[in-house]
């Protein structure tokens, strides 16, 4: 059998290392060697100790402080689901677009996570959706479609995503839905979720393909008719 181009081996590697490595990125939770390093305002925030968040505060700890890998409280309170640590830090001025060094905030790392209560309540108290973020210049929107998190991006949308940002990888969430994705139930729905929301059907990628040709060349039927109807080509 003839091996494909060079070209087209380099785009399937590329690919496989996006699939593997973007959604690792936004979920670096805490290890266990860096909580030994914390300050007591992080190690309460992710706890849930709301007590002890109202005395540190009082006292003077910085809300926005941060750890080792560039976290603030209200990212580690984020990635442990504590709901009511987040509404604490909040009403102290945290910073909810904070960015840890990987360039990923709160809202990211919820949706990331499918964590839609933690999600919903970062909406309630004024973060925002439209933040660019992470390594790839991406969104909540990009990384929540590209895994499949339907709900998150029916939350997303609703809290005024961007819908066609384009990452520097060159996709958009509606593309990385496709390329990204299984081709499954949760995937198919990500799609009828953007393009309901009037996301574009004509944005390609880096190779110039659109959402329905990268569709196609992966068999996804349901996405294609999907697609069709939404009067891609």
């Amino acid at each position: 059998m003839t091996s494909p181009p060079l070209a087209t081996r380099r785009a399937w590697c590329g690919l496989a290392l996006a699939a593997a490595v973007l959604p690792v990125q936004a979920q670096v939770a805490p290890r266990d060697a860096e909580r030994a390093a914390w300050a007591p305002l992080h190690e309460a925030a992710w706890r849930g100790d709301v007590a002890a968040i109202g005395r540190l505060v009082a006292a003077g700890a910085a809300v926005d402080a941060r750890d080792a890998y560039g976290r603030t409280p209200l990212h580690v309170a984020t990635f442990a689901r504590r709901a009511d640590a987040i509404r604490r830090l909040a009403a102290a001025g945290a910073d909810l677009g904070a960015l840890e060094h990987d360039r990923y905030d709160a809202v990211t790392i919820a949706s990331v996570a499918d964590d839609e209560p933690t999600l919903a309540l970062l909406m309630e108290l004024g973060a925002s959706a439209k933040l660019v973020t992470s390594r790839y210049d991406g969104t909540a929107l990009i990384a929540a479609a590209h895994l499949g998190h339907d709900g998150v991006v029916r939350r997303l949308i609703a809290a005024g995503a961007p819908l066609d940002h384009v990452n520097n990888l060159h996709w958009t969430a509606l593309i990385e839905a496709i390329v990204l994705g299984d081709g499954g139930p949760r995937h198919q729905a990500c799609v009828d979720a953007l393009l309901k929301a009037g996301a574009s059907t004509q944005l390609a990628d880096r190779g110039g393909r659109t959402p329905l040709q990268l569709a196609e060349s992966r068999g996804y039927a349901a996405m294609v008719r999907r697609l069709r109807e939404a009067g891609a080509r």
